[in-house]
């Protein structure tokens, strides 16, 4: 835990020295947000604010963690190895979140298609399971409770699929205030890099508080007023990357827990939708995603995104007691 806690510290300090010079790089490339015409009218402020920050957070996890382990990738250790399938989520749903960003940058506001997005998710997600189940012999679900995992054999590979996308589009919808995405991630890695020092799972726990370092150092650039925006490139990779981290873990029935904001945002759009469609009008939330009512109820942005992280930590505190159980 010593060394990986300070691994943590070692990337935050690599990774914010270069916020601004990447702020400025961004800044000459013009690759700034578009803000939602249909948002809060506050938020019409922050237009043009670079995005594609994800790259202080992708980049140095991805280099940090291949150097540390390179002796890991040139021995049949395949638990020391197994490291390697949450640095490559990580950066190939960056990646994807990368290209999505700059379409809607440089081509069209909107991005990517939703579909086409949907299904690189899918296909990225689809891979990983299978190499999870295959190749890692992952196949269990830990119950609170209950001592023995239980096996669910090739059913595993749907359901990891399934928590891979909706993981990483529930962060990817909460990334709409300054901070918040952010905060609540940090304290989610935290949380699983705890619950995977318990396991003696040491790869993993370097690995989480690896990302926490690059969250936090995005952080200092993403606290309000922000100055930069993390975008796709950092959302869908950190989400993704999460949820194959719980995965790992075998506590993946936890996520809900842990990342209870993560779950609330994205089930306040699939509410939203769906009551608007059975009432043919009406809306359940004043906006969605959720941050999106509590502003538009008086709460402001920052008053949302501290209580949601206090919301995020306490969630956090309670996924790691009933994994102690």
């Amino acid at each position: 835990m010593a060394y990986s806690l300070t691994l943590g510290t070692v990337t935050f300090l690599l990774a914010v020295i270069w916020g601004g010079p990447l702020i400025n790089l961004l800044k000459r490339l013009k690759i700034g947000k578009e803000i939602r015409i249909d948002g809060p009218t506050t938020h019409q402020i922050k237009m043009g604010t670079p995005t594609m920050g994800g790259l202080m957070i992708v980049i140095p996890v991805f280099v940090i963690t291949g150097v540390l382990n390179i002796a890991n990738f040139l021995t049949p250790n395949l638990i020391g190895r197994s490291v390697l399938v949450p640095m490559t989520v990580l950066v190939t749903f960056g990646t994807l979140g990368a290209v999505d960003d700059l379409m809607g940058v440089k081509i069209i506001p909107t991005g990517m298609a939703a579909r086409y997005k949907l299904l690189g998710q899918f296909i990225l997600a689809t891979l990983t399971a299978l190499f999870l189940h295959y190749a890692l012999d992952l196949r269990s679900i830990a119950v609170p409770g209950i001592v023995q995992k239980i096996d669910i054999g090739w059913l595993y590979i749907p359901i990891a699929t399934l928590i891979i996308v909706f993981t990483s589009n529930a962060v990817n919808l909460t990334d709409g205030l300054d901070g918040l995405a952010g905060s609540i991630a940090a304290v989610s890695f935290t949380a699983y890099g705890v619950i995977a020092f318990l396991q003696g799972q040491i790869w993993l726990v370097a690995f989480s508080f690896t990302v926490v370092g690059g969250v936090l150092a995005f952080l200092w650039y993403n606290a309000y007023p922000a100055e930069l925006f993390m975008g796709d490139t950092g959302s869908l990779s950190i989400g993704a990357t999460l949820a194959v981290v719980a995965l790992m873990t075998g506590q993946w029935l936890l996520l809900p827990v842990v990342g209870f904001v993560f779950v609330a945002e994205a089930m306040s759009v699939i509410l939203q939708v769906g009551y608007f469609k059975l009432t043919r009008g009406k809306r359940l939330f004043k906006m969605s995603p959720l941050h999106h009512h509590f502003e538009l109820s008086g709460w402001s942005e920052t008053h949302v995104t501290q209580r949601f992280w206090l919301i995020g930590i306490l969630s956090a505190m309670l996924g790691i007691a009933l994994a102690l159980i």
